[in-house]
């Protein structure tokens, strides 16, 4: 049994989750609450959450920023980040900050299940529009975009060198 914890201002989403999850067998959702505040101030002692799911953009305390105060207090739970937000620098500091995934709100709820089933298992997931993000970053057609680090001798050089000459 995934015992689930959603962070989630918007209400309709909240519930709609609350509702999916309660509904699939293996999952249970212990507290859904619409700000990272309201979550950490109703998490009773005696709960245990595997993951929590969270929205970013949340009113007070970003979801990012959310990762610690969750960490600290669960350092075992595991987080998902559930936004309308697809850009790099955000995904990358969600990661970063210690988020073991990553979907858009687009992603149906089925697969935000098997995204929390592969958590669970002790992987992680990203939805395909974040993944491909992030292969984009890292893809060398990017980086060739980048100008290039080296200076024109430092070219030459390199170019010496690769050809066996000396330069004097």
């Amino acid at each position: 049994m995934i015992k689930l914890g959603i962070i989630e201002d918007d209400v309709m989403i909240r519930t709609s989750l609350v509702d999916y999850f309660n509904s699939e067998v293996g999952f249970e959702v212990l507290l859904a609450a619409g700000s990272v505040e309201a979550f950490m101030l109703d998490w009773e002692d005696q709960l245990y959450f595997d993951i929590i799911l969270s929205d970013i953009g949340l009113p007070g305390a970003s979801g990012i920023e959310g990762l610690s105060f969750i960490k600290k207090r669960a350092p075992k739970c595991q987080i998902m980040m559930l936004s309308v937000y697809n850009d790099t620098g955000r995904i990358f500091q969600a990661l970063c900050a210690g988020a073991a995934g990553y979907v858009s709100k687009q992603t149906a709820f089925v697969k935000i299940k098997e995204a929390l089933n592969s958590i669970y298992n002790g992987g992680a997931f990203m939805s395909p529009d974040i993944a491909k993000k992030i292969t984009d970053y890292f893809n060398p057609a990017y980086i060739s975009k980048i100008k290039d680090p080296l200076t024109q001798r430092e070219q030459q050089v390199l170019h010496a060198i690769e050809e066996g000459s000396l330069i004097k």
